[in-house]
């Protein structure tokens, strides 16, 4: 086995994340974590900015950039 593979199949697009297969499970579940707050936090930051003024096509490709951690997180 790999010592990194991806989460999701590796012809998927967006691509995935890889992650350690040797990592022990705490370390698994504390970057998962941690992308799940990150994403949230960006967010949250972006939900609360009422002078945000985006071009669809931006906050498109935005929010599938911010979909990548969530799914693999």
């Amino acid at each position: 086995m790999e010592r990194c593979t991806p989460l999701t199949g590796i012809d998927l697009i967006p691509a995935s994340l890889l992650i350690d297969t040797q990592a022990p499970l705490d370390v698994l579940q504390a970057m998962a974590d941690y992308r799940i707050r990150t994403v949230t936090q960006v967010l949250e930051n972006i939900a609360y900015r009422a002078e945000l003024g985006c071009d669809t096509v931006v906050l498109s490709d935005f929010s599938k950039l911010l979909a990548i951690p969530l799914r693999d997180g």
